[in-house]
């Protein structure tokens, strides 16, 4: 039987052992001779993301303190060793002309227990290869084409909906509306199906979406870990997607596959291109391609990023731009002229080549994006040694690399005053005098976001609608200043945005 003094010596020896494990573990950066933040037991450097801080103001104290005396910093995500990128330079050789050694984006997935995180977003190596080849077909500039009838009836039911809510003006919690608006654009393009979502208030798309961006500290902690140590999270069959978004996800690809196959149904859009390679292997007229072949559970998987992308970071995005115009009126009636006088040269309708043309709007989202980008970094894991160029630092194989996106579109020596709101930063003219990496809301290089294209078509469409008829004012409301949330993968404001919404005489 054992006293108690064996108790708190076995207790103490574990302490002891936890202690020196971390101990070894946290001096890798120093024996690498790489500037680094002085972890803690036993969360390292990210024990308040996600709880104190946004992930993105974790790297912002990283880039301001140690930008300019070396092109990468370390820090630890619990045990494990990450570096965080603040060279520009750097950041495009490793975005583009070295991305033999950073092809893998260094997110967890596990292929056997979660399936539906096998998506094209978190897959490496060929598996991520092949998919992109299979899939890329779907996002060309031509079947954004084929989609934009439909995202326009969406469109269409959006604006009358606003004015049957909206008698004259009107005090709204835009980042919700915006949500239900790209939940219904998203569902109807990805999924043929009619969500309804302003007429549902529990709309099961709406939660779902919501429940899968949502990352409280101990979710954060859980991905890192992940991220950090694959084998062994996958050996502890270890999933990250929450078991009814899941199921939901799955069920709703399932369903409509079979009814649309049962009932020969046809659709322009991306759930009918997906089952035509599940079918055919290919997109185009001619012998099947069995390679090209998708199977049901990678249509689940890539629906559902599909689904996630476009449904968070361009509400998202649209949210922090009505909030801008709302606090700068003159920019706010450029952005109105722009789409107004656009559509009139289109006989009021929004055409493909009518959204090309909203140049000045594009300006707009563009310095929205800078200031807020949805995603606020960028990750990289290493697939080989790699020597940072001019520099004695290794980046040694399986290190994780972030690209901290946020803080280097606010970094005062690239974007002069970065707090304040000025789409001129994105004329020509200006952006031909800027670095190529300065601003990457989309990312760059092969790994750079799939459906770009149709995210920037569904913001644009989204204000247009808003703008033609609403000027957007500030209430009292409206958050003074934004206070990003921290528990959501994503950046968003705390407690909502609300504006007013007043109709345009």
């Amino acid at each position: 039987m054992l006293m108690w003094s064996d108790v708190v010596f076995l207790i103490g020896g574990f302490a002891l052992l936890v202690y020196f494990f971390f101990k070894h573990k946290f001096s890798y950066w120093s024996d690498m001779g790489v500037p680094y933040a002085e972890p803690s037991i036993p969360f390292g450097n990210i024990g308040e993301m996600g709880k104190k801080y946004h992930t993105t103001e974790i790297f912002q104290m990283f880039y301001r303190k140690f930008k300019g005396t070396s092109p990468v910093m370390g820090f630890y995500a619990t045990a494990a060793p990450q570096a965080l990128l603040m060279d520009l330079d750097l950041i495009q050789r490793i975005c583009i002309k070295d991305f033999q050694y950073f092809n893998d984006r260094a997110q967890y997935y596990n292929i056997d227990d979660d399936p539906i995180s096998a998506h094209l977003f978190n897959i490496d190596g060929e598996r991520w290869k092949t998919l992109r080849a299979k899939v890329s077909p779907t996002f060309t500039s031509g079947k954004m084409k084929m989609m934009l009838p439909t995202m326009i009836d969406v469109a269409h039911n959006f604006h009358m909906t606003l004015f049957e809510k909206i008698e004259d003006s009107a005090e709204v919690e835009v980042k919700e509306m915006l949500s239900r608006f790209t939940i219904d654009v998203i569902g109807s393009c990805a999924f043929g199906l009619e969500c309804n979502s302003f007429k549902d208030p529990d709309n099961e798309f709406l939660l779902m979406g919501d429940k899968a961006f949502a990352t409280p500290w101990w979710k954060v902690i859980r991905f890192n870990f992940c991220s950090s140590f694959v084998s062994l999270s996958r050996k502890l069959h270890i999933k990250l997607t929450d078991r009814d978004v899941s199921e939901f996800y799955n069920g709703v690809v399932r369903d409509t596959i079979k009814y649309r196959e049962e009932n020969a149904v046809q659709r322009n859009d991306f759930l009918n291109l997906l089952m035509k390679l599940k079918d055919r292997g290919t997109l185009e007229d001619g012998p099947v391609n069995e390679a090209g072949k998708l199977t049901l559970e990678e249509i689940a998987a890539q629906s559902f990023v599909f689904f996630l992308a476009g449904f968070e970071t361009s509400s998202t995005a649209m949210t922090f731009t009505l909030y801008e115009l709302a606090k700068h009126p003159e920019i706010q009636a450029t952005a109105r002229k722009n789409v107004t006088d656009t559509l009139k040269k289109h006989d009021g309708k929004f055409t493909y080549e009518a959204a090309m043309e909203m140049s000045y709007l594009d300006q707009v989202i563009n310095e929205t994006m800078r200031k807020f980008p949805p995603l606020g970094s960028l990750t990289r894991r290493v697939t080989r040694d790699y020597q940072v160029p001019g520099t004695k630092f290794v980046l040694k194989k399986d290190i994780r690399v972030i690209i901290p996106i946020h803080s280097i579109h606010n970094d005062p020596e690239i974007f002069p005053e970065p707090e304040k709101f000025d789409p001129e930063r994105f004329s020509p003219e200006n952006v031909k005098g800027r670095h190529n990496a300065a601003f990457m809301p989309f990312g760059d290089g092969p790994r750079n976001c799939i459906g770009l294209r149709f995210g920037m078509m569904q913001v644009r469409v989204g204000l247009a609608t808003i703008l033609r008829s609403f000027e957007i004012l500030l209430c009292s409301r409206t958050p003074d200043p934004i206070i990003i949330r921290k528990d959501n993968f994503a950046m968003s404001s705390q407690g909502g945005m609300w504006l007013k919404l007043k109709r345009v005489s």
